[in-house]
């Protein structure tokens, strides 16, 4: 009896062992979950946010792009391939804006003739008006090509082009005008450059890694930079990026100083962004975040700024100018980076002032500009990363 008793108890532990080995593995692959996790938190903790923001059309994502192109591989040939129809429709959108407006000045301005296109160019422009209105565009053939060139080159157009700040007209135009032979051409491949003037609004997210001075975190600080849209609409997902952010760069396109919202004819861009900057300034959970400003656009700044003053923009009124050549575009500068220094510490309390605040010069299309710009940035984050952890 004992010897069934102690058979069982025998069969029953065999029985155990299986389930013994199943926990262990179990409990091993736990383990080793946990440790990933604490691995990628730990990693996550080396990883600094940033936060791309600013209004539509201020250069945001042509940063974004030099940043692919600068501190990572850049874009590949089927990515460059993926822009051939954002070019070909940026082409037919400014063809049709310059078109249509053509018209509306004719119609509305006290010396309308100017504007009006010539007889042999009017069907022409009806029909490139047309294909501008369609949701697919046709990809550029060495016809069409002919006759959108044709019609740029219209002494109407070109009075249009001039114009062309109450049009909505794309900073890409002349770019891409000056290039269609090229961008027509059967085996078209965008170069870096086009990819840089295309023109796409940012509707959602998009993200990207780097390191300003390499890929290896022991050769520099490693940063997640975030873009989102800047258009109004778009403004809703900003929200909830805001949390853990290390700095926020906020890009004002200087340019835009006589220009009207893309989504609002009836406001000023510069006047969006003066708000925008000082509602973003306002949100609580900045309080101990770095604030970058990229005063962006200067390369259309200093051509404009010496044809249309400064002052027509409400926020400028008091803008008076000093001079005339190089030395008026640095007053002009000088005047708007310190409109925006004295927006800065009006809208941020007291206690938070002394939290980091750099303004930088920048032309997005200018890549030796960016990359000097995010060396500079990197090493103003690590200073003060350095100065928190008490090391300097």
């Amino acid at each position: 009896m004992l010897s069934l008793v102690l058979d069982s108890m025998g069969s029953f532990c065999s029985r155990q062992k299986p389930y013994n080995e199943a926990d262990t593995e179990e409990n091993e692959q736990d383990a080793e979950i946990e440790r990933r996790i604490a691995r990628e938190t730990k990693a996550e903790q080396h990883i600094h946010k940033l936060l791309l923001l600013g209004a539509g059309e201020s250069g945001k994502s042509t940063i974004f792009k030099q940043i692919k192109l600068l501190f990572q591989t850049g874009f590949d040939e089927a990515e460059l391939r993926s822009y051939t129809s954002v070019i070909h429709a940026n082409v037919y959108q400014t063809i049709k804006i310059l078109y249509d407006g053509a018209k509306e000045l004719a119609q509305n301005e006290s010396d309308s003739s100017k504007y009006v296109v010539s007889l042999d160019n009017k069907d022409l422009g009806e029909k490139l008006s047309e294909i501008g209105s369609r949701l697919d565009y046709p990809y550029l053939t060495k016809e069409i090509t002919n006759e959108i060139k044709t019609l740029w080159n219209d002494a109407a157009i070109q009075e249009t082009y001039a114009r062309g700040n109450i049009l909505q007209v794309p900073d890409c135009a002349q770019y891409f005008m000056e290039n269609l032979e090229r961008l027509s051409e059967a085996d078209y491949v965008p170069t870096k450059e086009d990819v840089l003037y295309a023109r796409v609004r940012t509707t959602g997210v998009v993200e990207i890694q780097f390191s300003p001075v390499g890929e290896s975190r022991k050769s520099g600080e490693v940063y997640r930079l975030y873009d989102v849209g800047g258009q109004r609409n778009e403004r809703r997902k900003w929200i909830h990026l805001f949390e853990g952010v290390t700095a926020v760069i906020f890009c004002a396109a200087i340019s835009e100083y006589d220009q009207m919202l893309f989504e609002d004819e009836t406001k000023n861009r510069m006047m969006e962004t003066k708000e925008l900057f000082d509602w973003v300034l306002k949100q609580s959970c900045f309080e101990n975040t770095s604030f970058m400003l990229f005063l962006n656009k200067f390369d259309i700044f200093e051509k404009k700024v010496q044809k249309v003053p400064l002052n027509i923009c409400e926020w400028f009124r008091d803008y008076q100018p000093m001079a005339s050549g190089k030395q008026e575009v640095e007053h002009a500068y000088e005047f708007v980076k310190k409109k925006f220094e004295e927006l800065y510490f009006q809208s941020t309390k007291p206690e938070r002032v002394d939290r980091v605040f750099k303004i930088y010069r920048t032309t997005a299309l200018d890549q030796k500009l960016v990359k000097k710009t995010f060396k500079l940035v990197d090493e103003t984050l690590r200073r003060r990363n350095l100065i928190e952890a008490g090391l300097l």
